[in-house]
């Protein structure tokens, strides 16, 4: 079978260093969450900058409970269906098939999210260690895309969308605080080499279909499997398939920042995750709206 590629040759094409497969488990209220970044059975607890993979299988009206964060940002992307999100600032909105929220919680925010993909959440890069540190000063913020909004590009039987980065000469208009590619990639019988810098760390999730990944005489790879990649300047991918194999590539610049995490606060150092939860509990320092507000999906639904 011919095998096509982009026009830049990889001079040193990563390699598949571990593998995992996203088991369901039951989370929140009736959803389903395949959980393979941040799960403590994988070793896997943190993949600088990315702490936690989620795909979410979520039916009406099931959802999760109004719940704070701080410190981190997440990346909300709809394979199918929709869903409906809200928080204390008064940002409210329904996301549907294609769409992407990007979301940074910064000082607090306090939400009620349904999802269906759930971006890995990273931590804000600020380089300092007190309990008042930017984490605690950025308000709160929303980058909302619908589907026909989001930069695509195909040549020779690839697709890709382009969430965050570049792929086959597209950018994406994405702003990241973080340096970060995430790229959707469809891809018929072929192959493909989408260059990723070499600095960072990165990792492909097989969505639909089964591939190749780092070696060609490696055995195939199906749906709900996370692969991490060693260094190297790119990946490559066949399908050798008769159908169209669906991944997610996902790369981001490493912070190299001490890590705090308790729950949906994410902090350098545990005296700040204790600050962060006094804050929450006192209703203070970003979380003011909290003490009396709640969702209306969680007063409807009674979560």
């Amino acid at each position: 079978m011919p095998q096509r590629e982009n026009s830049g040759v990889l001079e040193e094409p990563r390699q598949v260093v571990r593998k995992f497969l996203a088991r369901p488990q039951h989370e929140g209220v009736g959803a389903i969450v395949r959980r393979s970044i941040g799960r403590q059975e994988f070793e896997l607890k943190y993949f600088d900058p990315f702490l936690v993979l989620d795909e979410f299988s979520v039916t009406a009206p099931a959802g999760f409970p109004d719940h704070p964060h701080r410190g981190f940002e997440t990346v909300t992307y709809m394979l199918q269906g929709a869903v409906t999100h809200e928080d204390f600032e008064g940002h409210k909105g329904t996301i549907g098939p294609g769409d992407l929220q990007w979301m940074t919680a910064g000082r607090g925010l306090f939400t009620l999210r349904c999802l269906q993909l759930k971006e890995p959440r990273r931590v804000c890069s600020c380089g300092s260690t007190s309990p008042q540190n930017i984490r605690c000063k950025i308000e709160p913020r929303y980058q909302e895309i619908s589907s026909k909004d989001i930069a695509e590009a195909s040549k020779d039987g690839i697709k890709v969308r382009v969430i965050a980065g570049e792929a086959l000469g597209t950018k994406s208009p994405v702003y990241t605080r973080t340096p970060t590619m995430y790229l959707d990639f469809s891809l018929k019988p072929g192959a493909h080499q989408q260059p990723i810098p070499l600095a960072w760390n990165a990792f492909v999730y097989v969505l639909e279909g089964e591939g190749i990944f780092g070696n060609s005489k490696s055995l195939p790879v199906s749906a709900h499997h996370l692969l991490l990649l060693g260094n190297g300047d790119g990946l490559e991918a066949w399908n050798r398939s008769s159908k169209t194999l669906r991944f997610i590539l996902v790369g981001g610049e490493p912070i190299g920042e001490p890590l705090a995490q308790w729950g949906p606060f994410v902090m350098n150092t545990q005296e700040e995750i204790d600050q962060t939860i006094g804050d929450f509990e006192n209703f203070v320092n970003g979380f003011e709206k909290a003490r009396h507000w709640r969702s209306e999906a969680a007063v409807s639904h009674g979560f």
